[in-house]
């Protein structure tokens, strides 16, 4: 495709990029494929929202998560839009499963969707593993008072970072810092490039169609413009 086909990336938000990881998620892709087809056969007996027949449509099965042959939700975050037996509605069992709030996306759409088309819900709180070399242990002593000690705390904290970003480590993560690196990862995804020197990359890239693009939404919301 070329560099051309990802100038678009350039401008995205941190809640689009987490979008253009999952929808290039196969299991995504085919478990949108399973929603779209019930959804419209659901559609097609009971009408349209707004104007469907929603007490009937309610009545059906095929109105509820799972997807056949998927299973109950282990650990959804965010609310769940349940009916009077506690079934949870087919389109948000979607978004739980997923980690999104509204209506299901096309992965095949060409646009990126707006703040109105995609609500992440809140990720799971990371595991405890932090890498080493972003690591700062700041001890306090709580018989002294605690704004001096948080203070230096800060100081200590800024002044890492920087010398983290002397030795060319970005940190913090931002979407602009990150912006090249992940187009260099959807490249490898859509096989528009090679993964450079080993498969270490597309393993990468891949983790970050799995469950990675959640791990973006804990960085600061801002575009890529911004430093």
């Amino acid at each position: 495709m070329g560099t051309d086909a990802y100038a678009y990336c350039a401008v995205l938000t941190r809640d689009q990029w987490a979008w253009e990881f999952l929808r290039r998620n196969p299991d995504y892709r085919a478990d949108y494929r399973r929603f779209i087809t019930l959804w419209h056969a659901l559609e097609a007996d009971y009408g349209a929202p707004p104007n469907r027949d929603f007490p009937r449509w309610k009545q059906d099965p095929r109105a509820y998560g799972p997807l056949p042959g998927d299973v109950d939700l282990a650990a959804p975050t965010g609310e769940l839009c349940v009916v009077e037996d506690e079934r949870v509605l087919l389109e948000c069992w979607m978004g739980a499963k997923w980690g999104f709030y509204k209506f299901p996306l096309d992965p095949e759409r060409d646009t990126p969707p707006g703040a109105d088309e995609l609500s992440w819900r809140p990720p799971l709180q990371p595991a405890p593993h932090v890498d080493e070399v972003c690591r700062l242990d700041i001890s306090f002593d709580l018989s002294l008072p605690l704004p001096p000690q948080l203070e230096a705390a800060k100081f200590r904290l800024v002044g890492r970072a920087a010398e983290l970003r002397r030795q060319g480590i970005l940190a913090p993560k931002t979407v602009a810092n990150q912006c090249a690196r992940w187009i260099r990862m959807l490249r490898v995804l859509d096989g528009d490039m090679p993964p450079e020197g080993n498969l270490d990359d597309l393993r990468e890239a891949q983790a970050m169609t799995q469950s990675g693009y959640l791990d973006i939404l804990r960085l600061a919301d801002v575009g890529a413009n911004a430093k």
